[in-house]
């Protein structure tokens, strides 16, 4: 067989893309955003999605620099001479996955259970589809089953299809007094939307750990982040924008974490509602399987670096699978998302993914030379991320100060485990 055909093309590319960040964060995080922003729902995921695109570009640039499986833990590695930032940078990545992860499993809990006529009064029910899909493809990697290429690209395109049916259909039943006036709760509500969902853009990042897998990188890598990031923003921008218009506040309160679900009923009726159920469940199922082999390999490769405890390495000598690495990781995402909210979830995972792309844009500023330019850009990342990530923390502060000290909490806990029980570590220096 020819080796270009065992190669990603470039519709796969963009499918990996897509794939990533349409996992099930719109299907959750859109209620947030309509919450905090009101009619301009869908301006908010637009100012993500240029964050987003600023912080793809200086991906595509890195990638092709150092075309290396490590993504952005190797990004940062080269960026910084203290080992330490890399590696509690790499924490955080490993940190952002779990919350996204558990982000996933929450929205299949909340989904499947919508679909099986709960309204919410029995959380037991959510708990054991959340725990029941997160064993599921803990079982499933462990056994070493992996999607291919091709198989992605039919999963995001079943997916993509229900979205933009039921954006397009959805579009003629709008309603105008549900959308006007467009800023009707401010202008910082929607400064805090974007922040709070920003997780919605997480996964694009994951192309260029492929680039080595894809054809013809020079020219793929950026389109094929660039593309799945514009796709995104669209989807997102149509599906929030049918939403707001067809649902009334007080809906959008009771439902918000399956407000898109409750969307199609006004114009495609409980058939409406059972699409959106199932393609939701399909995405975060699909999403969980590919964030969970991912992160189990991210914290294989830290473990090489030193970054992490030796056993995060472990491998079966059967399959190669780094068997504790999943283990782990799969563990802590139970526990996260069995005793947190999803205002917690998102809003942890958001501002997770708000530090690392701050973190990739500064190293793309810091590399300038090497990369031949485009520093102006990094710098526009990097200030639009801080800024958000800024945003994020006020709202917290300002509206949840017990979530805000969660998440500060999380991180003092990152940096000390990064601290004590990395191989440089101070547990595991002699004497």
């Amino acid at each position: 067989m020819p080796a270009n055909e065992e190669k990603l093309t470039l519709k796969e590319v963009i499918a990996m893309g897509i794939g990533g960040m349409v996992g099930g964060g719109i299907f959750s995080v859109l209620g947030l955003a309509i919450a905090q922003a009101g009619h301009a729902a869908s301006i908010a995921f637009a100012l993500g999605g240029i964050i987003a695109l600023l912080t793809g570009l200086a991906y595509a640039r890195l990638g092709l620099l150092f075309r290396s499986s490590g993504g952005s833990f190797t990004y940062l590695e080269h960026a910084f001479r203290s080992q330490a930032v890399a590696a509690i940078g790499g924490w955080l990545l490993l940190v952002g996955y779990i919350g996204t992860m558990a982000l996933y499993a929450y929205t299949f809990g909340v989904y499947g259970s919508a679909m099986l006529g709960d309204d919410g009064s029995n959380p037991a029910m959510h708990h054991l589809l959340e725990t029941l899909i997160l064993l599921t493809f803990l079982s499933i990697n462990l056994y070493g089953v992996k999607a291919s290429g091709a198989s992605e690209l039919l999963i995001v395109t079943v997916k993509v299809l229900i979205l933009f049916l039921f954006a397009g259909i959805g579009l003629f039943y709008i309603q105008a007094d549900h959308i006007l006036p467009v800023f009707n709760q401010g202008y910082v509500g929607v400064i805090m939307g974007a922040a709070l969902i920003f997780v919605a853009y997480e996964g694009f990042e994951l192309i260029p750990n492929a680039i080595n897998d894809m054809e013809d990188p020079e020219r793929n890598l950026k389109r094929g982040i660039l593309w799945s990031i514009a796709v995104t923003i669209l989807i997102y921008v149509l599906v929030s924008l049918v939403a707001v218009g067809n649902l009334l506040p007080e809906q959008i309160q009771k439902y918000k974490e399956y407000a898109l679900a409750v969307a199609a009923k006004p114009f495609l009726g409980e058939a409406g509602f059972l699409l959106i159920g199932l393609a939701a469940l399909f995405s975060t199922a699909s999403a969980i399987n590919a964030t969970m082999f991912g992160t189990a390999r991210l914290g294989m490769v830290m473990a090489s670096e030193k970054a992490l405890p030796r056993a995060f390495g472990f491998r079966r000598k059967s399959n190669n699978i780094p068997w504790v690495s999943l283990l782990v990781i799969t563990l802590l995402t139970l526990v996260f998302v069995n005793l947190a909210n999803l205002t917690i979830i998102s809003s942890f995972a958001s501002s997770t993914f708000l530090l690392i792309f701050a973190l990739i844009n500064l190293s793309a500023w810091r590399l300038r030379k090497r990369l031949g330019g485009g520093g102006a850009l990094a710098l526009t990342g990097l200030l639009l991320s801080l800024a958000s990530w800024v945003a994020l923390i006020a709202y917290l502060y300002q509206d949840d100060p017990r979530n805000l000290l969660w998440i500060g909490l999380s991180y003092l806990a990152v940096s000390l485990a990064e601290l004590l029980f990395s191989q440089r570590g101070l547990l595991h220096r002699p004497g």
